[in-house]
């Protein structure tokens, strides 16, 4: 009797092609192979077909492997079953086409599939099926002679249409089914699926299998029954070899096998344990380290060295089971470093490939430590190459630190504009010039980000003028392999997850080892609230399934992360810790790095305050943007509110649009030297946009060039190509986007931010800011200007700079009733049950079908319901809202016209243009409390004391820590600025050191150029300067024109060190330097002099 018998009354095809399997194993294991390998394919298309699954995306190619991915990206098949079926796969390939055959191995197989057979049955079979127990036949018990054998060809022959059809007829196990059954059953059999996975009990030699199957994924030649020591196998020039069952002796074992002996050409670089599939992996280490300190004598020449006790450096233990970060100790590959006694096993994902442990052999991280510490940061200072700053070379310094310090990964946050990817650069460039790493993956997740970051490789010198990609070999974004030499690989998230995850070939799988950093540009990414989703984001389900594949490739290498970002999201320090280093906006705009804005235009209109009402009974006007189509006299069921947050979502309202653009085009130009880009809901908002502003500017202006204002979003056909031309052309002057330019693109010239959306995420409203804060000397850039036309201000006020508020509407119902069957707590269970009654009292005047409802809800209105709701204790709430789960798929899909856009017919007036110095301040309150912050502190604040009493003894640090001091209490210079010309209606060009003073002593407001130039003058005519002396006290001037304060320790910094430091200068102000920086500061604060 046959071992598949059990599967002949459901899936009778299965039963013959088992059956056949057998009867073929002794006389003809090839055609075994290949009826086991059609076994495991026909069990995939049962599962495709049972759980009735599209095929569409895997329709240009419906092969075994496309199909087993197509199963994994369901979330069906456990990883135990998955290595099984490729095993089957793997297997026909050499039997169909090259005739292998091999008895023992085509044994192990069939009790493989014996064991995939019972998983079947008990997941897709009978829920009461006991598996059956495997008997190998016995070759003189099987009826295989060539009669026999063709008579059962013909059988099945003749049966193949009749299974076919069995399988094209085959109903689908959600047939006939609510979609909460369905839901149910389908989270009820995966879990089944899984745990059964999970108790199956491979043999050693089965998992043996599996090893030796991932390791020729790795690259290695691996066949446990073949390449082994007994049957003569021993290491090949040229030849990367797991040879199986390696003798080895020590004075622990007088004699014992490895499992496995790695061999890179004739040289021992590993051992490999083999366990048994269910069992521990970590505590079997120390068997390997007996092996390794037990090299024969014989086998001596194959030693690449001697580590104290060890002669292999590289241990591995594997029970053939996929890495599963919960079970570390069950699973994944144990590697042992045993060149240096302190090191510790770590779990890999996978084996290292040949080149890798080749790689890790020639490392040697001491030494490269050493350098890194020799290596000077000069030469990355100099403006002429990277021009690296004091504070990314403190970021720079910070990650070295973490690597020394065996961390595993490094945050560092630096505001948007002060350079994240030159200090990646320097970073790379003493990573990679003191061998500390030997390649490194930096991580995109958008192809604009990737080219950007390639075009900084090919642009900025280094060292000796050359570029990073002239010094070392660097792939870009369209390179899928990397090569021995190349040292940078540009790529993106979604390309790597398919590489890792997704792979129709596992050969082609990167290996674990083939980078050991990864630097992760914009870290915080991840969906985020109010944020339009790409076309490159549309394969992750959310925000949760974009964060798992994102973990996954990070985790997947056996390196060091090093994570950037200027807006660090909670799952950016859940990844990867706490800042090793942080450098902030306001850091940077007192540095003198970025610029400031003033305080933001507050543009308001009656619709904006009051909202729109619609009443019942109206006739409206709706718009379909999926089809275009524009549906008229619609009537509405119930009273309809929206509030700002609505507008342009659910309701177009173009009046409002018009209005706030009439009041801002009254301030930009769409000629002007600056650039101005616009905030839009959505892209059929960004368009209404550019058809407005160019009527607004062709009624003011007479006329408007038509490429100065262009929408550029992710709909265009070639959005870089339009970024280009924004960031380098004349026109477009104004951009309208909605996210495509809200982060990482760099176009300095922007200095006006227009809001015409709200959003509710601090990242991305800073990310947004951040695209006008960077210096433009072109365009003489000291600041820059943001409209606020959506009271946006008021929207963030309660929100945090960590992570983005959750707003109940963007959670569906059915979202929120599964989270309440999660394991979370009462309490976090209590708030869902009133986001559901809260997103129910937004929506219930927009259901559109209360009988439907009614009949959904017990007979029970959607007042009703949210009253019964209230009133019923949480625990009822939370059985109420799980039981009437129909009831939530209704509200989600087809209670409400969510797709239709109403067009609102209002008409709307501008009601206020002021400006945000604080909630109801005026510009002379703000100036009144800065005067008085000034008089009540200046005795208390050191710095600001010695500005105001003792100014010719100021320093640089002293002048830093008082904007520091004044910008933490709410004071800056742009808003001083704009305050005294708000107030006096007179461009006001004073500096901090002139607004301080003026309050605290009554001196003249002046402006820093001013007060320098006139300081000049004066010493000028107290010395006897030679030209050549003015010559170099111009130098001095400039600076001071820019940094106000001159000290000794200026002249040890950038240009002046360069230029031989304050040496060289003394010596050309023959030795006068220090009396010719003390006057010049002495005539700076003299206010008679100066008024």
């Amino acid at each position: 009797m046959s071992n598949f018998n059990f599967l002949n009354e459901k899936y009778p095809e299965l039963a013959k092609l088992g059956e056949f399997a057998e009867k073929y194993i002794y006389q003809d294991s090839n055609t075994a192979f290949i009826k086991l390998g059609i076994f495991g394919e026909t069990i995939v298309k049962y599962i495709i077909k049972l759980e009735d699954i599209d095929e569409i995306y895997i329709s240009h190619d419906k092969s075994q492997i496309n199909r087993i991915k197509l199963l994994k990206k369901e979330d069906l098949l456990p990883e135990e079953i998955e290595s099984i079926l490729q095993i089957l796969r793997k297997k026909r390939n050499p039997a169909a086409h090259e005739g292998y055959e091999n008895v023992e191995e085509a044994k192990v197989n069939l009790r493989l599939a014996h064991k995939l057979a019972n998983w079947f049955m008990e997941v897709y079979g009978d829920y009461y099926f006991e598996p059956v127990e495997f008997v190998m036949p016995e070759e003189n018990s099987i009826e295989s002679s060539s009669e026999n054998l063709k008579k059962l060809e013909e059988e099945y022959e003749a049966k193949i249409k009749e299974y076919e059809s069995q399988l094209n007829n085959l109903k689908s196990l959600n047939e006939d089914k609510t979609e909460d059954t369905i839901k149910k059953e389908k989270y009820l059999r995966k879990e089944r699926s899984k745990k059964i996975a999970k108790n199956m009990d491979l043999s050693e030699e089965e998992t043996r299998m599996i090893i030796d199957e991932q390791l020729r994924n790795a690259g290695w030649e691996a066949d446990t029954k073949n390449l082994r020591y007994s049957k003569g196998t021993r290491p090949v020039k040229n030849k990367n070899m797991a040879i199986a069952e390696w003798p080895t002796s020590s004075k622990y074992k007088k004699s014992g096998y490895v499992d496995y002996a790695l061999f890179c050409g004739e040289k021992l670089v590993g051992f490999i344990e083999a366990k048994k599939y269910s069992q521990d992996v970590g505590s079997h280490m120390i068997e390997n380290k007996i092996y390794a300190k037990g090299v024969k004598e014989e086998h001596i020449d194959y030693v690449v060295g001697g580590w104290e006790e060890y002669n292999v450096p590289f241990l591995f233990t594997s029970n053939g089971r996929k890495y599963i970060e919960e079970i570390k100790e069950k699973s994944g590959v144990h590697f042992l470093d045993c060149r240096k006694p302190t090191n510790n096993p770590k779990v890999l994902q996978n084996f290292y490939t040949p080149q890798n442990i080749m790689e890790l052999l020639q490392s040697d991280l001491e030494k490269s430590n050493e350098e890194l510490d020799k290596l000077s940061f000069d030469f990355l200072q100099d403006p002429k190459g990277v021009g690296l700053r004091y504070y990314q070379v403190d970021a720079i310094k910070a990650v070295e630190r973490a690597i020394k310090e065996e961390k595993e990964s490094a945050l560092i946050t630096m505001a948007t504009g002060t350079g994240k990817t030159r200090t990646v650069l320097g970073l790379i460039y003493r990573l990679l010039k003191t061998n500390r790493f030997k390649r490194i993956l930096f991580l995109v997740d958008r192809t604009s980000l990737g080219n950007q970051a390639s075009e900084t490789f090919e642009e900025v010198k280094i060292t000796d003028l050359l570029t990073l990609n002239q010094i070392y070999n660097i792939n870009k974004l369209e390179d899928k392999k990397i090569d021995k030499e190349t040292k940078v690989h540009i790529a993106t998230v979604q390309a790597m997850v398919k590489r890792i995850m997704y792979n129709s070939d596992e050969s082609q799988i990167p290996g674990v080892g083939d980078y050991d950093a990864i630097i992760i540009d914009e870290a915080h990414r991840g969906y985020i609230l109010d944020k339009e989703v790409l076309e490159e984001e549309l394969e992750y389900k959310d925000e949760k399934d974009f964060l798992s594949k994102y973990k996954k490739v990070i985790d997947y290498f056996d390196a060091f992360k090093i994570a950037l970002t200027a807006t660090p999201a909670l799952h950016t320090t859940q990844i990867f810790g706490a800042p090793v280093y942080s450098y902030t906006y306001r850091n940077a705009v007192i540095d003198g790095y970025l610029v400031d804005h003033e305080p933001p235009h507050i543009i308001k209109t009656k619709l904006l305050e009051e909202g729109i009402h619609l009443k019942k009974g109206d006739s409206v006007v709706k718009y379909d943007p999926t089809t275009g189509e524009v549906l008229n006299g619609a009537y509405l069921e119930d009273d309809v509110d929206f509030e700002i947050d609505s507008f342009n979502k659910k309701i177009i309202v173009e009046s409002h649009t018009r209005e706030a653009l009439n009041e801002v085009a009254k301030y930009i130009s769409p000629d002007e030297d600056g650039k101005t880009l616009i905030f839009a809901t959505n892209d059929y908002h960004a368009d209404m946009i550019v058809r407005i502003l160019k009527e607004i500017y062709t009624d003011l202006l007479g006329e408007v060039d038509d490429d100065s204002i262009l929408k550029i979003t992710g709909k265009l056909k070639d959005p870089e190509l339009a970024i280009k031309q924004y960031k380098n052309e004349k026109y477009p002057n104004i951009a309208v986007t909605v996210d495509l330019l809200s982060t990482g693109i760099d176009v300095p010239k922007i200095n006006k931010i227009v809001f015409m959306r709200r959003v509710k995420s601090r990242i991305l409203y800073e990310q947004m800011l951040g695209r006008a804060t960077r210096l433009c000397d072109e365009i003489n850039k000291t600041h820059f200007e943001i409209y606020d036309c959506v009271n946006l201000y008021e929207a963030l006020e309660d929100v945090t700079n960590m992570k983005p508020v959750v707003v109940d509407s963007k959670d569906s119902f059915k979202k929120l009733r599964n989270q309440l069957s999660e394991d979370i707590s009462i309490e976090a269970k209590e708030n869902i049950v009133n986001k559901v009654v809260a997103k129910l009292q937004r929506k219930k005047k927009l259901i559109k079908e209360e009988a439907v409802f009614k009949s959904l809800a017990n007979n029970k209105s959607p007042g009703e319901f949210i009253k019964e709701l209230k009133e019923l204790n949480t625990e009822e709430a939370i059985k109420t809202i799980i039981e009437n789960d129909r009831l939530m798929t209704y509200l989600d899909e087809k209670a409400l016209d969510k797709n239709l856009l109403i067009i609102a017919k209002e008409e709307d007036v501008l009601t206020e243009h002021s400006r945000g110095y604080g909630k109801g301040k005026r510009p002379e309150d703000y100036i009144n409390e800065f005067e008085a912050y000034i008089k009540e502190n200046m005795n208390e604040i050191v710095a600001l004391n010695v500005l105001c009493t003792k100014p010719k003894s100021m320093t640089r640090n002293d002048l830093k820590a008082i904007k520091q001091i004044l910008d933490g209490a709410g004071f800056n210079e742009e808003y001083l600025k704009t305050a005294y010309k708000d107030m006096t209606n007179e461009e006001i060009t004073a500096d901090i050191i002139a607004f301080i003073r003026q309050k605290a002593i009554g001196s003249v407001l002046i402006s820093k150029e001013d007060r320098v130039k006139k300081a000049m003058s004066k010493i000028k005519k107290e010395f006897n300067f030679t030209p050549l002396q003015v010559k170099w006290l111009e130098k001095i001037e400039k600076y001071m024109i820019k940094e106000v304060i001159i000290d000794k320790d200026v002249f040890s910094m950038g240009n002046f060190k360069r230029e031989g430091g304050f040496n060289r200068y003394n010596k050309i102000f023959d030795e006068r330097l220090d009396e010719v920086i003390d006057k010049l500061k002495e005539h700076m604060f003299n206010e008679n002099e100066l008024a």
